[in-house]
């Protein structure tokens, strides 16, 4: 386990790395005795950063909820990180690609929350009572250190969370079965990844019913209001400069970025 001052050093090099733009050694590398209770406290380090300097926290999102991702990852269970109001882009806008380290994106649902959630014991049922509405969603992923990355690189790099996009058709959580809704990832009109929503954990409420048993650990509600990206259900692809990317999540429509 690290000390306080290395945790302290670590939140140091990833705010430098996403303030310059600039992918930085693996804390992993840097600090070898990471663990994943320092990962997270790195992470919700940078947090209290970020709102202390103003930003507002509008969610969180869940990671790695495949179990081809978990067992790549050498884990056995998702990650999550936080999600701040500056990550906000709208649909069909122009994004500089020098924002970003080096963006990719990928497909998910968004959950806005009608009502507070706090594990312990919340269920599939709980989260879908508890959800006002959900609405497609583009992840945009930057990792802000350098590749092979270990688990505990991301999960203190806030999940690589860069930006959302949500537009398309916002639908009741129990209007429809959430767990066949589609998603078609295409890059400048070619489609590179398809998914099914299903494969979040079986069912993409059960990312925002983890993360809320997770955080409950630890006496953390979520909050009414607040957006839960609850897992990609495609991989994730690179985004390059002059990139147009779009999702189509068939009736529940499309949303798009282009990174100029």
């Amino acid at each position: 386990m690290l000390s306080d001052a290395d945790r302290q050093k670590a939140a140091d090099i990833l705010m430098n790395a996403e303030k310059t733009r600039k992918q930085a050694t693996q804390l992993s590398v840097t600090f070898p005795g990471i663990t994943f209770e320092d990962a997270y406290a790195i992470s919700t380090e940078c947090a209290k950063r970020k709102m202390a300097a103003g930003a507002k926290l509008i969610g969180h999102k869940v990671g790695l909820t495949s179990k081809a991702m978990q067992q790549s990852s050498q884990i056995d269970e998702p990650d999550y990180g936080y999600l701040f109001d500056d990550m906000m882009v709208a649909d069909g806008a122009k994004v500089p690609h020098e924002n970003y380290c080096a963006p990719r994106v990928e497909v998910e649902l968004a959950f806005i929350l009608g009502k507070p959630l706090k594990g312990p014991g919340v269920g599939l049922t709980d989260v879908l009572r508890a959800t006002e509405y959900v609405i497609p969603a583009i992840e945009i992923v930057d990792a802000r250190l350098i590749n092979p990355r270990k688990i505990f690189d991301t999960i203190s790099d806030n999940g690589a969370a860069a930006g959302i996009v949500v537009g398309g058709r916002p639908v009741g959580p129990m209007d429809i079965d959430l767990r066949w809704v589609g998603g078609i990832m295409m890059r400048n009109s070619e489609i590179e990844e398809t998914g099914l929503a299903a494969g979040v954990l079986g069912h993409p409420a059960m990312g925002v019913a983890w993360l809320a048993n997770k955080l409950g650990a630890h006496g953390v509600a979520l909050e009414a209001g607040h957006l839960v990206l609850a897992g990609s259900f495609t991989r994730v692809i690179w985004a390059q400069k002059g990139d147009t990317v779009r999702a189509d999540f068939g009736t529940l429509g499309s949303i798009s970025l282009q990174f100029v």
